[in-house]
């Protein structure tokens, strides 16, 4: 059974992925793995050893610190039982889209997509 912090880590690691336009054999060739491993990372089916999240965050440009935002201890306990929004590819490509736009332009987006959202 997974570990709810290794599910986080995972979905963290998968998420910042996504963020940089890396896919799964890009970030295994930087670490030096078989992409069949990212995927059992991002999943939380295999634990990232301490050394290995060394070289995927170096790789993703985050410190390790990264991986385990959003974690508390009381949460641990409901991670795998919660939605990942972020596992939606639509929304993570909507997100990275989202940041490509100008700060001024992606100001005045924000605001329409909160007065669109408080409208439904």
């Amino acid at each position: 059974m997974k570990h709810p912090v290794d599910a986080h880590v995972g979905k963290r690691i998968r998420h910042r992925r996504w963020m940089v336009g890396m896919t799964q054999q890009q970030l295994a060739d930087k670490v030096g793995i078989k992409f069949q491993q990212i995927q059992k990372y991002e999943t939380g089916m295999n634990r990232v050893s301490a050394s290995r999240l060394w070289d995927v965050a170096d790789s993703l440009g985050v410190s390790i610190s990264f991986f385990f935002e959003g974690l508390s201890e009381s949460q641990a306990a409901g991670i795998l039982a919660q939605g990942d929004m972020m596992a939606d590819k639509e929304a993570l490509e909507l997100v990275r889209s989202y940041y490509a736009i100008p700060e001024a332009q992606r100001r005045r987006l924000f605001d329409l997509a909160r007065v669109l959202s408080e409208a439904a």
